[in-house]
């Protein structure tokens, strides 16, 4: 018998995933070309040259032993954590090295990790609504509680006077995730100083550490020469989950990283603990391979130019027909509001006209629906005319 715990997890099965799913039945039944996908967040811009070939090399150049064996730390290899952290310094003008960096299967297992690290069952992580939809999956996954902040509906933007209320006793991190899935908005420099700020006056109060967990898979997708803080520099108890799958347009390769700066509330403990946590959660260590691969490309970039070509089309298509939309700073994600304010409906509306998109329910945060516009410029502009035709049965 399956086990009874993870029958809410099938139950409440990613909408994410499903419509995709459903993307590829309508793609089969009416052609591809005449169903217009914007469920995932899965990158269309291929991934630099640089990479197919650092993958070629490596494989004519290094050890196999080296490049298929198991690490000797589960943390990853020193000299590829090595690169990360100067990377990053040059970026930031932060101090890390090898000993900060714990290379991971991805942004998400890097959350899980981070989340076993950091919480007893029992305690609290909070998110700004609306949220990615799997942060509730992981914070289950190791008995801790996610708690919602509710959205600011007017600017997207979190606010920390609701956060503050839903602060308790057992809060013991904040996530934070800039530019945000689903809304693309990016969370400025003062904001986040008055985050670092909010919580540092409660760790005081409560006498206890509360982390940010910054997670930054779209950190490089900031559009319109908009600046992304990184927020080790504003809070010494942030550790930061960053992936490769939108920056390198690698998703399915399963590589990124967590950085666990040296002045974080006991650092030690915590690099050690999220070693074992690679290792026990089944991870073990990030895949080999791909990880000399980033070291090696690890100035590379994936040209935007596309996505921010398709935010600009959906976005001005969008608002000509008369939908309200946020306007995305970064990311790849349209937010736009549900026309007769209830967003299930809207999207089983839109799929009768082949359109695939994710209601805000899903990111708790009803009466929006999410478009991920990281898909050929030909499925925007084709698009619109059946978006057009969805307003107007509202109408």
């Amino acid at each position: 018998m399956t086990a009874k715990s993870m029958m809410p997890y099938v139950e409440g099965n990613s909408a994410i995933r499903a419509m995709f799913e459903e993307g590829a039945r309508l793609a089969e039944k009416y052609g591809r070309e005449n169903v217009y996908d914007f469920s995932l967040g899965n990158p269309s811009v291929p991934a630099p040259a640089e990479v197919n070939q650092a993958i070629k090399d490596i494989i004519e150049e290094e050890d196999s032993l080296l490049i298929h064996g198991y690490n000797q730390s589960n943390s990853g290899y020193a000299d590829v954590r090595e690169t990360v952290a100067q990377h990053l310094n040059s970026l930031h003008g932060t101090r890390f090295g090898a000993q900060n960096i714990v290379m991971t299967v991805g942004a998400a297992s890097g959350l899980n990790v981070a989340i076993k690290t950091l919480l007893d069952p029992g305690e609290e992580i909070l998110a700004f609504a609306p949220y990615f939809v799997e942060y509730g999956n992981y914070a289950k996954n190791h008995g801790a509680v996610l708690k919602a902040v509710p959205a600011d509906v007017v600017t997207f933007r979190p606010n920390l006077r609701e956060m503050e209320n839903v602060i308790t006793e057992k809060t013991r991190a904040v996530i934070i995730n800039s530019p945000n899935n689903p809304t693309g908005v990016i969370y400025g420099e003062d904001f986040i100083k008055k985050l670092a700020e909010t919580l540092k006056q409660k760790q005081l109060e409560l006498g206890r550490d509360i982390y940010i967990i910054a997670d930054e898979p779209y950190r490089e997708l900031a559009y319109d020469d908009a600046e992304v803080p990184y927020l080790t520099k504003y809070y010494d108890n942030t550790v930061v989950a960053y992936s490769w799958s939108k920056s390198l347009s690698l998703p399915g390769e399963r590589i990124g990283y967590l950085v666990f700066p040296s002045e974080m509330s006991d650092f030690g403990n915590a690099i050690d603990a999220a070693n074992i946590a690679n290792r026990v959660l089944g991870y073990v260590n990030a895949p080999t391979l791909i990880q000399r691969v980033v070291a090696r490309c690890i100035d590379c970039k994936t040209d935007i130019d596309a996505y921010d070509r398709n935010r600009k089309a959906l976005y001005n298509g969008l608002n000509e027909i008369g939908y309200t939309c946020v306007y995305p700073e970064g990311a790849f994600y349209m937010w736009v509001k549900a026309p007769g304010g209830d967003d299930k409906a809207f999207c089983a509306k839109a799929k009768e006209h082949n359109i695939l998109i994710v209601p805000g329910s899903s990111f708790a945060c009803p009466g929006y629906v999410r478009i991920a516009y990281c898909v050929a410029h030909e499925t925007i502009v084709n698009s619109l005319p059946a978006f057009a035709k969805v307003y107007e049965e509202y109408k």
